[in-house]
């Protein structure tokens, strides 16, 4: 199912509202509100917008507060310091203002790619979501500082993975490699942060590729493969397993054709490492209650309110498949509401 453009000026006037509002909220977690109302417009439900946000709001926390103006000279002191998430962000709402969105894009997508893990991967999530809104839509002046904001969340959030072995792998599908993928040890315990730590060791997979297109057609793959497994191992964490396929959806979403094989082995070490993290120690069968249109699927996760849900059943509208349909509706049976 594709994505269509809100024509009705309620996400412009959504993201002026939530701008207003921090990247973040008890100083860990995500604020997933800018991406949540731009798949409900992106699917035709922008009447539900402002009503979700009447919801989400007791979630939203103040804007921070700025410490000092980052410069081209000093850039690279304050990246990974979440202390200048505000700093960032304005630095990116200046660049964006100076520039066009896609050539600032460019320049600092190799320059926070190999950070992509911090955050939980939240911030090139929502980057993801602000580059489709400009890619559907026009470029007014809510939607490129959502993309400030999301760059700045990523900047100030960076956070490199050291000391991963790439494991040898044959030649196979991003599936199987899923399945090769050894879930770290003592999973019961730990945030995002300390379990990341813990992944030692992820199969090689795809990590010769160097042709644009076959890094397209392989992070094609990887979000089908990471979205159809949610489906039989959704349940070792229904939440923290979404991003398996969020985020290498984001990178596929985001990018121009020049920076998809440098951002392949990136998409695929933050999906295989959450999938490490928080793996089920078993897969269960799963079957749908029924047939449903991709309409209909994504009308029962707006029902259901949670913004993981939303997210990942907008990916699974991308892949658009049976299989990602049935994986929509095992989140949606197994996630907390919004209420």
């Amino acid at each position: 199912m594709n994505a269509t453009a809100d024509t009705t000026g309620t996400l412009d006037e959504a993201l002026q509202r939530l701008h207003a509002s921090g990247p973040e909220r008890l100083g860990r977690l995500t604020n997933h509100a800018p991406m949540a109302v731009e798949a409900l417009a992106a699917h035709g439900h922008s009447g539900a917008v402002h009503r979700w946000l009447g919801l989400y709001a007791p979630k939203l926390e103040e804007y921070p507060s700025a410490v000092e103006p980052i410069t081209g000279d000093n850039w690279r002191a304050a990246l990974g310091d979440p202390r200048r998430a505000a700093d960032w962000i304005a630095y990116f709402g200046r660049e964006t203002g100076e520039r066009p969105w896609r050539e600032v894009l460019a320049a600092w997508w190799p320059r926070l790619l190999p950070g992509m893990y911090g955050g939980s991967t939240h911030p090139v999530i929502r980057v993801g979501h602000a580059v489709r809104t400009l890619l559907t839509g026009e470029a007014t002046e809510p939607r490129v500082a959502e993309l400030a904001h999301g760059l700045g969340y990523w900047a100030a959030r960076h956070h490199r993975v050291t000391g991963i072995e790439l494991l040898p792998w044959s030649a196979g599908t991003a599936a199987a490699a899923l399945d090769a993928v050894e879930p770290i040890p003592d999973r019961e315990s730990g945030g995002f942060p300390a379990r990341l730590g813990r992944v030692a060791g992820l199969p090689a997979w795809a990590a010769d590729v160097r042709d644009p297109d076959e890094a397209h057609r392989r992070l094609t793959e990887l979000v089908r493969a990471a979205t159809h497994r949610y489906a039989t191992h959704g349940h070792g964490e229904e939440t923290m397993l979404v991003h398996a396929a969020t985020a290498p959806n984001a990178v596929l979403r985001a990018l121009p054709r020049t920076l998809w094989a440098p951002s392949l082995h990136a998409a695929w070490t933050a999906s295989a490492a959450v999938t490490s993290m928080y793996a089920p120690k078993a897969p269960v069968a799963y079957t749908t209650p029924g047939t449903f249109t991709p309409e209909e699927v994504f009308e029962r996760a707006l029902a259901h309110g949670d913004e993981h849900v939303i997210k990942f059943t907008d990916t699974a509208l991308d892949v658009g498949d049976e299989r990602a349909l049935t994986s929509a509706l095992r989140a949606i049976e197994i996630s907390e509401p919004l209420s």
